[in-house]
């Protein structure tokens, strides 16, 4: 399941332009968008600290938030957003307004499990990770945090595919044409004796 949703609070911004925006980060604010669901933008400032703590913890771009703009409250979520190369601060964020009916396209991170299960990483191969996430289409309220793969039994040569990843009801991926590969398990570089790979096998 998703993680936890948490509330922003943010202020309507009139001013709009470069101009505005350097002042506004002069004074610990960033500019914001929320857009969508067939209703007029809404240009917001928010606390820089507190975006950034969230950006940071992980999980934002598939957490649904809540922004209190003066009072008035719009269910979001993050679609983009923009951090400085240098100080590594929050310049800009752009969030989608969403309902219960929404539905999305977001990436979700896939986790490795049961590494010391795998006969060809005990022997020595490495894991090759072909994809970091998945790209899906999904409902605004029901985004998976993350997909575990179990690398159980996997040897030397095996592949890991999309098809061995059990996905959540409503959850598609976006690659929908092929069983695409999301990671491997290669000889290391200086290779794997057959002795070795034939213990591992017997043990």
């Amino acid at each position: 399941m998703s993680q936890k949703s948490y509330e922003l609070k943010a202020e309507a911004r009139e001013r709009v332009g470069k101009g505005s925006a350097r002042e506004l980060r002069r004074n610990g604010l960033i500019p914001a968008v929320i857009y969508g669901d067939k209703q007029a933008p809404v240009s917001i400032t928010l606390n820089t600290n507190e975006v950034t703590k969230r950006i940071h913890a992980g999980g934002f771009m598939t957490t649904v938030a809540t922004i209190d703009v003066d009072g008035k409250k719009y269910k979001v979520l993050p679609k983009d957003y923009q951090l400085d190369p240098v100080r590594d601060f929050t310049m800009h964020v752009d969030f989608l307004r969403v309902s219960g009916n929404t539905a999305v396209t977001v990436a979700i991170p896939v986790h490795f499990i049961n590494e010391e299960k795998s006969q060809g990483l005990k022997v020595g191969g490495v894991l090759n990770i072909v994809r970091h996430d998945v790209e899906v289409h999904c409902p605004a309220d029901a985004i998976p945090e993350f997909f575990n793969i179990d690398l159980s039994g996997k040897k030397i040569g095996d592949s890991i595919h999309i098809s061995e990843v059990t996905l959540p009801k409503g959850v598609t991926t976006v690659i929908s044409d092929r069983d695409f590969t999301i990671a491997t398990i290669v000889a290391p570089a200086a290779g794997v004796s057959e002795e070795e790979e034939a213990g591992e096998a017997e043990a």
